[in-house]
């Protein structure tokens, strides 16, 4: 991934990421990049992109081939995700695990002011279907853009628009009232997707060895704990002495088994 830009004369809009995961018709990728540039966004990152490089994607973008130059393509959505401390994906239908939502003009206060000093990923799925629930559930929010009910479908260069445009006017109006809650004056650095994903697998794997997940029958169990610690937006500090408390769990876990294991073998 590209090295994180620092100083006061980076535009903050520069350390905000739009991620395209399986783009089908490359002229939506020429013309997601002519929606960036418009909106003063630059870093466009492409999962798995069906036709990519592709004159269709050079001909829609319209002079923003320096957009296209300059995107990452990468194998996975983690890939994309990997240095970005806040991540954010659109969806346009309800889903079985409610997740915070916000709307663009809510996503362009929260995220613009916390770019100053952090990477934010936005995601946008495939043309026909969206991103799916696993997907969805690497994000700290989603984002729903409130078209009208009977037709709410909009082409992904058309969402890409609207978005890159609250980001816009957000940065540009410099709203103070409207502040994330958990603050942007942070002491310590937010832990990237990453570390959190780090935490979620040795979280879940801990479960497991306590015999509180069943891996059979997980019922939504780590989902729902997904949202819960992004709902959070831990620092890195927070999650190390999280990832803390599951090693001394670990350790108490074997333990108590060697006891167990011994005394087993003493009475045999």
């Amino acid at each position: 991934m590209r090295p994180f830009l620092t100083g006061f004369l980076v535009h903050m809009l520069e350390h905000i990421r739009i991620v395209l995961v399986n783009t089908t018709h490359p002229g939506n990728i020429g013309a997601v990049a002519r929606a960036m540039k418009n909106m003063g966004l630059s870093d466009l990152c492409l999962v798995e992109p069906k036709h990519y490089p592709d004159e269709a994607a050079t001909a829609r973008a319209s002079g923003a081939t320096d957009i296209l130059d300059n995107a990452q393509v990468v194998a996975t959505l983690e890939e994309a995700l990997a240095d970005c401390q806040l991540v954010v994906g659109t969806s346009a239908r309800g889903r079985h695990i409610p997740w915070p939502v916000i709307n663009p003009r809510e996503l362009g206060a929260i995220a613009t002011p916390l770019a100053a000093k952090s990477r934010v990923a936005v995601l946008f799925g495939r043309e026909d279907r969206g991103l799916t629930n696993d997907e969805l559930h690497a994000c700290h929010h989603h984002v729903h853009i409130p078209s009208v009910e009977g037709f709410s479908s909009l082409n992904i260069a058309a969402a890409v628009q609207v978005i890159c445009y609250e980001l816009r006017m957000a940065q540009l109006l410099n709203d103070e009232q409207s502040k994330p809650q958990w603050g942007t004056d942070w002491d310590i650095e937010l832990a990237d997707h990453a570390e959190l994903e780090r935490l979620f697998e040795h979280l879940e794997q801990t479960l497991v060895d306590i015999e509180f997940l069943d891996p059979n029958n997980p019922r939504q169990l780590m989902p729902r704990l997904r949202r819960l610690l992004l709902r959070a937006v831990p620092d890195k500090v927070e999650v190390n002495v999280l990832r803390g408390i599951l090693k001394s769990v670990n350790r108490g876990f074997e333990k108590d088994s060697t006891k167990e294991s011994g005394e087993k073998g003493d009475k045999s």
